[in-house]
């Protein structure tokens, strides 16, 4: 059930998208569709996929603790994106030294 949250918010930030066209909304839209992905594959390897728990508000609080999570991994992207971070900057770096 936790991968519900994450899928919620991989559907609005495909609305989203479809609005905006921005690689960084794309980006978070793949991140989110990516996270609900895996919590269904374990639901389904588990036998739990559209099991309901005694136990739903928990399993909807780490739904949310994820989809956090991978906001967080999606704004930190972001800045190292900004930082013009790649190999070839690197190995230039070490070509100077």
């Amino acid at each position: 059930m936790c991968y519900t949250v994450p899928m919620a918010a991989a559907v609005t930030t495909t609305f989203l998208w479809g609005k905006t066209r921005s690689v960084k909304i794309l980006w978070l839209m793949l991140m989110f569709y990516g996270g609900s992905l895996s919590g269904m594959i374990d639901h389904l390897w588990n036998g739990e996929l559209f099991a309901i728990s005694g136990y739903w508000v928990k399993d909807l609080a780490l739904g949310a603790v994820i989809t956090c999570a991978i906001f967080l991994a999606w704004k930190i992207m972001l800045v190292l994106a900004k930082k013009d971070i790649s190999l070839n900057a690197y190995l230039a770096g070490l070509e100077n030294k």
